[in-house]
């Protein structure tokens, strides 16, 4: 029940629907205001003729009875009453009147006739529940009423004008609809684009025909995602490749620690940085991978994210990690699990550099609404609100986290572009009591059936 008026609020709030009834609304508007202006001035011309007519024919009638010879009046009157509807009648002093109906068109038809009749001329629309349009008039001391049919002064409703009305204003909001799809159809498709280059995707090339103005904005569009991916890709290719060559001299550097003569203490330390550094080229490498998920040589498939984020947890326990694991029941979603092994990773890691590996840390994993919720919790300094979307950067730390931490600054990089590759969002949270909850939100609608 409030799918359907949730669909029709947001149908609502398009600009293809909004401007549409705009339209609409000034089309109707503009077609009433000109049927009224119609009746306005077409109002006095018909009462005029409306009124000449019953003068006409009052005063013909009036001449005829009185030059009539007195034997041939019946025959007159009923000659009248056949060939032209109109019948005479003298008044009674009981006649039972019913008023004209209070149509400007009538009114100011009576107003006319009853300037050349006489101030006394009276109307009815129906005497002794006879209808028709009844006007009186008198010959020398005698009064009488004249009866016309009232369809010559009361026009029906013009039926077929209504429908022709109506089948041009049908055809008018047609047309206006097609302009304005013309109009939003490629915003639609530059807003799906837009967000395509916001989860780091490459779209596809917007059409570039249409008006000239939709045509430039496409034209630029595209121009612009083309740079970005031919940045992305020369920035992955160049650290792809510093990264590989710098794997061959640090080999060297290992081969040479183990043939050294130095003290255990110093081959300790040496091993230690030469690692450091093999695990910093491993995030380039790893970042490189994932800076355009399209490109990824991982598939998507079916994933038991509390299986794997039980599996990632495992090795953290058997170090004495102080890690917590809570599970909950969460269905099954579709995805790339070695990009998501490493998402999990990295937070435990960061979670374990910046917090230290005293302090407890707790991963937990749930349905919230629609998404599921891979959050790890920890005690550390956190990060504040205002830095959350610099920290998501490439090679990005804190100032105060600067001078002592190790690493490149990629790992919230490569869990932010790997998320969004997956739809989801990274979310960087003061924790209650101190420390940063960084938890990452996966749309439930990429389920096992996608992948």
């Amino acid at each position: 029940m409030h799918r359907p008026l949730q669909r029709i609020r947001l149908a609502s709030s398009t600009l293809l629907w909004r401007t549409f009834l705009l339209i609409a609304a000034l089309m109707l508007v503009s077609v009433l205001a000109w049927f009224r202006i119609y009746s306005s001035y077409e109002r006095e011309p018909r009462a005029l003729q409306g009124a000449q007519t019953v003068i006409s024919i009052v005063n013909l009638t009036r001449a005829a009875l009185v030059s009539a010879v007195p034997g041939a009046r019946r025959e007159l009157l009923l000659e009248l009453s056949d060939r032209e509807g109109i019948r005479v009648y003298p008044t009674e002093p009981d006649d039972l009147l019913t008023p004209l109906p209070d149509r400007p068109v009538l009114q100011l038809l009576a107003a006319k006739v009853r300037a050349q009749l006489g101030e006394d001329t009276r109307f009815a629309s129906a005497v002794d529940g006879e209808p028709g349009f009844w006007v009186s008039f008198h010959i020398e001391d005698d009064d009488y009423w004249l009866v016309l049919p009232s369809e010559r002064f009361e026009r029906a409703f013009p039926l077929e004008w209504l429908g022709w009305g109506l089948a041009a204003l049908a055809l008018s909001l047609a047309g206006a609809y097609l302009i304005v799809f013309r109009v939003t159809h490629p915003l639609e498709a530059l807003t799906a684009a837009a967000r395509a280059v916001g989860r780091a995707e490459t779209p596809a090339p917007l059409d570039e025909s249409g008006p000239t103005e939709l045509a430039t904005v496409a034209r630029a569009f595209n121009r612009m995602s083309r740079n970005l991916a031919q940045q992305e890709a020369d920035r992955a290719l160049i650290l792809a490749g510093i990264s590989h060559d710098l794997r061959t001299p640090l080999a060297r550097l290992r081969l040479g620690i183990e043939m050294s003569d130095a003290d255990d203490l110093t081959r300790e330390g040496m091993e230690s940085d030469i690692e450091e550094m093999d695990r910093i080229i491993g995030q380039f490498l790893e970042f490189a991978r994932h800076d355009d998920p399209s490109r990824s040589p991982e598939s998507a498939q079916a994933i038991d994210l509390a299986a794997l984020v039980a599996a990632v947890g495992e090795p953290y326990l058997k170090r004495g990690m102080p890690l917590t694991i809570r599970l909950s029941d969460t269905p099954q979603i579709a995805g790339r699990e070695q990009a998501l092994r490493r998402v999990l990773a990295n937070l435990i890691d960061n979670a374990l550099r910046y917090a230290g590996e005293e302090q407890p840390i707790e991963v937990t994993l749930d349905v919230v609404g629609e998404q599921v919720r891979l959050a790890v919790l920890d005690r550390g300094p956190g990060i504040p609100p205002d830095q959350v979307e610099r920290m998501k950067r490439p090679f990005t730390r804190l100032e105060a986290a600067r001078s002592d931490a190790k690493g490149s600054g990629l790992g919230l990089a490569i869990v932010d572009r790997i998320v969004r590759g997956h739809g989801g969002e990274l979310q960087l949270l003061p924790r209650d009591g101190g420390g940063l909850a960084a938890q990452i939100l996966l749309p439930l609608r990429h389920n096992a059936q996608d992948a």
